[in-house]
């Protein structure tokens, strides 16, 4: 499924995420212009968990968390980085008008973060670089399920061989998308799914970061999203 908007106006621009994709764009060009070297940039800026261990086993601790917050900004291809950054474009800036842009940028970072403490738990030993926004972005989703569940998302469904588009609740289409990454993440887990190289516990844990961390940045705003369904 693929959002394509939602129906919730923003009351100011939402300069910050505009920002954030802007920033991932960028990197995203400046990892293409090292054209048959980019292997070796996302191999030192992403985030390794065999090789964050490693490092904090040698005392290298910024060398250890530096690229804790790089991977965040970089993607490993178009469609990758197109595909977050449309989501972010849909889903943040009504997250950014709750929280206010600094706040907001806080969040953002933060549950990204998290969705790599999660990712590191399920995957400690690995040696392949994870890079994406979709961790933080997760967690922006997180906050949105949590802030606006009887949204309105309009949706480009594929049914068979044909694409219809539908308006669905966002808890409907929010808490699909979240079950689809938990049970992704737990086929493999248990070998029963090779993962195409997509980081579904990032997504799991950003998600449900996100949904805790909006209790705390905006206090009163979230609730609990299967009561509030109109």
């Amino acid at each position: 499924m693929i959002p394509l908007r939602d129906n919730i106006p923003s009351t100011r621009p939402p300069y910050v995420n505009y920002a954030l994709i802007g920033i991932n764009v960028l990197i995203f060009l400046w990892e293409k212009s090292y054209g048959a070297h980019l292997q070796e940039i996302i191999q030192f800026l992403g985030f390794v968990p065999g090789r964050f261990l490693s490092l904090l086993g040698q005392g290298s601790v910024t060398l250890a968390v530096v690229p804790i917050f790089t991977s965040m900004f970089m993607h490993a291809g178009w469609l990758h980085l197109i595909g977050n950054m449309w989501t972010l474009f849909i889903f943040g800036d009504n997250v950014e008008d709750t929280l206010g842009r600094g706040r907001y940028l806080v969040f953002y970072l933060v549950s990204g973060v998290a969705s790599l403490i999660i990712f590191f738990l399920f995957s400690s030993h690995s040696r392949i670089p994870l890079v994406g926004a979709s961790g933080a972005i997760a967690g922006v989703m997180g906050a949105y399920f949590s802030l606006f569940p009887g949204a309105r998302v309009l949706t480009l469904v594929p049914i068979f061989i044909i694409f219809t588009v539908i308006e669905l609740p966002a808890y409907l289409f929010l808490g699909f998308w979240f079950v689809l990454q938990f049970f992704q993440g737990a086929f493999s887990v248990v070998g029963f799914a090779g993962g195409g190289g997509v980081a579904w516990w990032a997504h799991v844990g950003g998600f449900l970061a996100g949904m805790g961390l909006i209790q705390l940045f905006a206090p009163g705003r979230a609730g609990n999203p299967l009561k509030w369904r109109s």
